[in-house]
């Protein structure tokens, strides 16, 4: 049997941020079901001549799997085009399921996540030493609850950088529980709106302005928020890696090279 089904990371949006082994992986399969509500149709156009192309967006789970056993039947290899990076809010887990009760192989292909369009729109670095050296990537509850412990006001009181995924619907909740849990008024933030497509929005405010700035722009789904203090950083602590006085496998320290003579 060569089916087989590739989830395959189309990226944040721009067509030139798919991947080779994405490209070569939509290129080679004879049915292409993509989210046409989110995955840039360029995409879809890296099909091979004859292919079947679908767009997912108004199918549900059991249709998706209908699909896959029509695969199965007809030996056909599929290519599951999903926005972003597909192990990231890519809803795969369920697909996967019932890609292995069919008893078909399956293989994820990773793609560039919007928060890595939405970090380098913003020109920032999300792990500045000495201000944040984690990122939390979540989303505020809504028609999908979240799980006991994972509530927004929950990961602010970390006060390191957070990505928040799908809530910008509801604006005054996401930041009333950003500031619930810790974060200061003026805690910098990103909104970043279609990252990397050619109508991209960026935005920048306090938290304090995020929901009104929010409400201004219009803007409600398709859209990242960052915040936290690295983001308005310009300069943190050194980092070790290119300290002359830190020494590591391909570098003696300068002390090292002081007292053999080497400086």
């Amino acid at each position: 049997m060569r089916t087989k089904v590739f989830f395959v990371g189309a990226g944040p949006g721009a067509a030139d941020l798919l991947t080779f082994r994405g490209a070569d992986a939509i290129a080679a399969a004879d049915l292409v079901i993509f989210a046409g509500s989110l995955v840039n149709p360029e995409i879809a156009e890296r099909a091979r001549t004859g292919a079947e192309i679908l767009d997912s967006s108004s199918l549900t789970l059991e249709d998706v799997c209908a699909l896959y056993r029509r695969a199965r039947d007809e030996d056909l290899v599929v290519a599951r085009v999903h926005s972003g990076d597909p192990t990231i809010y890519g809803a795969i887990h369920e697909q996967i399921a019932c890609l292995d009760e069919l008893g078909i192989p399956w293989e994820i292909v990773p793609g560039v996540s919007s928060l890595a369009a939405a970090a380098a729109a913003a020109g920032c670095e999300l792990t500045v030493p000495g201000v944040a050296q984690s990122v939390v990537l979540t989303r505020l509850a809504g028609r999908t609850p979240m799980p006991a412990g994972e509530s927004v006001s929950a990961f602010a009181a970390h006060g390191t950088t957070m990505a928040l995924f799908l809530s910008c619907a509801r604006a005054r909740a996401m930041q009333a529980e950003l500031l619930a849990g810790g974060y200061d008024a003026d805690t910098a933030c990103v909104i970043a709106y279609r990252a990397s497509w050619p109508d991209e929005v960026l935005l920048r405010c306090e938290l304090k302005d995020l929901a009104a700035t929010l409400r201004g722009a219009r803007i409600h789904k398709t859209a990242l928020v960052l915040v936290g203090p690295a983001l308005a950083t310009k300069a943190g602590t050194r980092s070790n890696l290119y300290d002359p006085s830190f020494g590591h496998e391909f570098r003696r320290p300068r002390s090292w090279k002081v007292a053999n003579g080497e400086i």
